[in-house]
């Protein structure tokens, strides 16, 4: 059984809560249940979750809307986005608004409970305030290098930290992948040597080795 991790599920289809929440409470997760983005909204204010299962067509509040209001009170608790929708432009309006990953309905249960287990897994491993020359503030997404504040995107910042958590560690290219670009991005081999490039454009003497045939070892 799994570690117990809170979990906020939103929705409004009765029949699928109950299916969904009885599949992760089996798997020891504690679930609550809100049926409309204002209940979910309000439950926010009063506990504290590991992680967000949102319905994007949600009454009163839509799951989008609902997913940008928390972020905008710096909620950033993990989300993950149950919807129906395949078109690209609500995808990506759904990424915008902070979700981290979506699943389509209908959905494989398995499938869920991977994706749950990958999220919490990449978000719940604290990060020491400090390693060698580098500061960490997790909650302002701010690194520093030798005091200096390193000005870096949020795909450079989750980048780099990653490398800073595995320090020493070849890290596969598919973990790379997984860790920094969520379902139905494009990350790929190429991607990951321009953002360790501009990585090494902000820290001159970064020292990420290539592992042909791999992936890539952060050496501290």
């Amino acid at each position: 059984m799994r570690v117990s991790n809170s979990i906020l599920l939103i929705e409004d289809d009765t029949l699928l809560a109950e299916s969904v929440q009885d599949l992760l409470e089996e798997e020891g997760y504690s679930v609550t249940h809100a049926v409309n983005g204002e209940e979910a909204l309000e439950l926010t204010y009063e506990q504290n979750f590991d992680l967000y299962l949102v319905d994007i067509n949600l009454p009163l509040l839509d799951g989008i809307t609902l997913l940008q209001e928390l972020r905008n009170a710096d909620d950033t608790t993990p989300a993950i986005f149950l919807t129906s929708h395949t078109k690209k432009e609500k995808l990506k309006e759904g990424f915008a608004s902070g979700g981290d990953d979506y699943i389509t309905k209908p959905f494989d249960n398995e499938e869920l409970l991977l994706r749950i287990e990958a999220l919490l897994r990449r978000t719940r491993s604290p990060l020491p305030s400090q390693i060698g020359d580098f500061e960490i503030d997790t909650n302002s997404m701010q690194i520093s290098y030798q005091n200096i504040p390193l000005k870096l995107s949020k795909k450079e910042y989750e980048l780099l930290l990653l490398f800073l958590q595995n320090a020493n560690k070849t890290l596969p290219k598919e973990h790379i992948i997984d860790a920094i670009w969520g379902y139905g991005e494009s990350g790929s081999e190429g991607a990951i040597r321009v953002y360790i490039n501009r990585l090494k454009q902000h820290i001159s003497d970064l020292n990420i080795e290539n592992i042909r045939g791999i992936g890539y070892r952060f050496v501290s």
